[in-house]
């Protein structure tokens, strides 16, 4: 199921004050790009961004939980459910945002 264009916009909106967003469609997902580098997924009108060992706490004493891919309902352990608390926050949903892209940018380093 493809996600509703008002959740991608109101995604969008929250994280406008930060960087230009690039949003590719993707096996029923949306993939948010910043800097040329995948930092969240939009998935069942949900919002999940990047995670290791250096940000990953504060996603699990949230409660937040992993992506599960649809068809097989297999566990993408490096990306978690971001908070709704967290989201309707949009200076709190950028902080969270940009730990997951310098993640990504970390990675990309190696």
């Amino acid at each position: 199921m493809a996600d509703s264009t008002d959740y991608v916009d109101f995604i969008l909106d929250q994280l406008s004050n930060w960087k230009t967003i690039i949003t590719k469609r993707m096996f029923g997902c949306v993939g948010l790009y910043a800097d040329g580098l995948m930092f969240g997924i939009i998935a069942k009108e949900t919002i999940y961004f990047k995670v290791d060992d250096s940000n990953k706490n504060k996603y699990l004493e949230a409660g937040s939980e992993t992506l599960k891919l649809f068809k097989s309902n297999s566990v993408v352990a490096s990306f978690y459910e971001v908070p709704v608390e967290i989201i309707e926050d949009a200076n709190q949903f950028v902080v969270w945002a940009e730990a997951s892209l310098e993640i990504q940018k970390r990675k990309n380093e190696v």
